[in-house]
């Protein structure tokens, strides 16, 4: 029987699934180096979030072949070297689901009624009815910044309550909240400008790094209350504290910080503030089922591994059958580069993903390559998509996928072409190359000729073709220390000069968003989109 080490107080439920098919090593708290000197003797490894399982770890287990972590989060896990070793790591992305969507609405009640700040001074001896006067929910607007499946359970909680909810995702069609009664927009202004309450359901990532800063609070409604359960950075602390202290924001209810645990010099502590934040050290997951059910569902996907090779919620790539996807697996990264180029530049929600192979490549079965774009494009917005739940994200909202073939010869020996749908009836069109050895190339944006390199960091700006255009953007670029390591400018076939053409730049760092408003300041140059991988 394969042999399974369990470890990181991991309910012991999970243990009793595990062990109907292998041989069970259950040891509640293990050092770096116990763990170092013992799992060498493992087949497969479960873990929280204690234990991190890094190159040297792995490189001491000749014979793991499966790594279950119980909970969303990965970061403890080095996928790159799991990948190299043909490791499978699987999670459980939706065990905390309905906890981490409890504790939001906890939280708002709590703003709501001051219910923390009513027990601390009862508690105290004091009776304090008139200085703890409360709102109601009922009739208020609620703001959703984000609307995945914690998101929407909070929009149905609002809603039971009397709430109006207004929820602001550009990258999910608009007939998924207005499904039940809500509103959807695009604009976060109309958020800033109309909610009595704000939550947050996004992932951290340089879009959402500080969204929630004095420029965009000043925007809000006087008196507006904030909760955030979804990650640590999306609000900054010190401006929100700014914001409590002037009384334009009224209340904040967080889970998550910036620094965890919670620095005891942060800003949030105040002796000014305490009567107007509800601070909680990220218990959004932390309820006796969430710990639970991740538990279980990460064992039975150890055990179905074991028993049958059957997958589910799989983190990296190795879930894909060998012989599926060595034909094709070249095209795997360049599918997801396409994905989230095309989420980037696409407007509005999608409704529709097609792919189009062609040459050579129309000889092998696309089908995980339509997964590796989903990926990509899910991504962009989403944490934990992986090629086994891109399908079901997709299927949840409602995005139709179609795959077709062409064996005709073209100019390159093989194309994959994307062609993005959105609800505003609108089509964005990427194609892309694998020439040589694993060297992935963007062929056409739209219709413009490039031979773009996926790289982390790129910058397309469409603009008038006229002399004197490369230096301006290359001025402002130096200006802002950014440094170019490849240009190049596509055309259309049949463009001439003054018409219009893009910019392709692959750069060394980000762009920030000052400097994308400059460039748009630029006489000629139509927008500019910072791209990223």
């Amino acid at each position: 029987m394969p042999k399974v080490l369990v470890t990181d107080q991991i309910n012991e439920k999970a243990v009793e699934i595990l062990q109907n098919a292998c041989e069970v090593s259950f040891i509640a708290k293990l050092s770096p180096e116990e763990l170092l000197e013992q799992i060498h003797a493992f087949d497969g490894i479960m873990i929280r979030s204690a234990s991190t399982l890094t190159p040297e770890v792995m490189a001491k287990a000749p014979n793991l072949q499966i790594i279950g972590r119980a909970g969303v989060g990965v970061d403890n896990v080095d996928l790159a070297e799991a990948n190299r070793r043909g490791i499978v790591v699987v999670n459980s992305p939706e065990g905390n689901t309905v906890a981490a969507a409890e504790h939001t609405t906890g939280l708002m009640f709590a703003l709501a009624r001051h219910i923390p700040q009513g027990d601390a001074s009862l508690k105290a001896g004091r009776w304090e009815r008139k200085s703890l006067t409360g709102v109601e929910l009922f009739n208020k607007t609620l703001g959703l910044i984000g609307f995945g499946k914690i998101g929407s359970r909070v929009a149905k909680v609002a809603k039971a309550v009397g709430m109006k909810v207004i929820v602001y995702d550009p990258y999910i069609s608009k007939d998924v909240p207005e499904a039940i009664g809500a509103t959807h927009t695009t604009d976060l202004n109309v958020i800033w400008s109309q909610a009595d309450f704000i939550t947050v359901h996004v992932p951290k990532t340089k879009d959402t790094v500080n969204l929630l800063n004095t420029e965009t609070l000043k925007k809000c409604k006087v008196g507006v209350r904030i909760i955030n359960c979804a990650r640590g950075g999306i609000i900054n602390e010190a401006d929100l504290a700014d914001a409590l202290r002037s009384g334009h924001v009224a209340g904040a209810g967080l889970d998550v910080y910036s620094e965890e645990p919670l620095n005891p010099s942060s800003p949030l502590l105040a002796e000014d503030l305490r009567s107007k934040v509800v601070l909680t050290p990220h218990l959004g997951a932390s309820t006796e089922e969430a710990q639970v059910n991740v538990a279980l569902d990460v064992a039975e996907q150890l055990r179905d591994f074991f028993n049958t090779g059957a997958l589910s919620s799989v983190v990296n790539s190795p879930l894909l059958r060998s012989e599926v996807m060595e034909p094709i697996r070249p095209f795997l990264p360049l599918g997801e580069a396409m994905g989230r180029i095309a989420r980037q530049l696409a407007k509005g929600g999608i409704k529709q993903v097609e792919l189009i192979a062609k040459g050579t490549l129309a000889e092998e079965n696309i089908a995980p390559l339509s997964l590796a774009v989903l990926k990509g494009l899910f991504s962009v917005n989403r944490e934990g998509v992986n090629y086994i739940n891109a399908s079901s994200i997709a299927k949840e909202l409602g995005i139709a996928v179609q795959e077709s073939k062409s064996t005709a010869k073209g100019s390159l020996p093989n194309l994959l072409k994307v062609i993005v749908t959105t609800d505003a009836g609108k089509t964005l069109t990427l194609s892309g190359t694998v020439m040589a050895t694993d060297v992935m190339r963007i062929v056409d944006i739209e219709g413009f000729k490039t031979s773009l390199k996926p790289t982390p960091y790129m910058l397309m700006v469409p603009h008038q073709d006229k002399p004197g255009m490369i230096a301006k953007i290359g001025t402002i670029l130096g200006d802002a220390n950014i440094n170019i390591s490849a240009l190049q400018v596509g055309k259309s076939e049949k463009s001439e000069s003054g018409d219009k053409s893009i910019m392709l730049f692959n750069l060394d760092s980000p762009v920030e968003a000052d400097v994308i408003q400059a460039l748009t300041q630029v006489d000629g140059c139509y927008e500019a989109t910072a791209l990223s991988l």
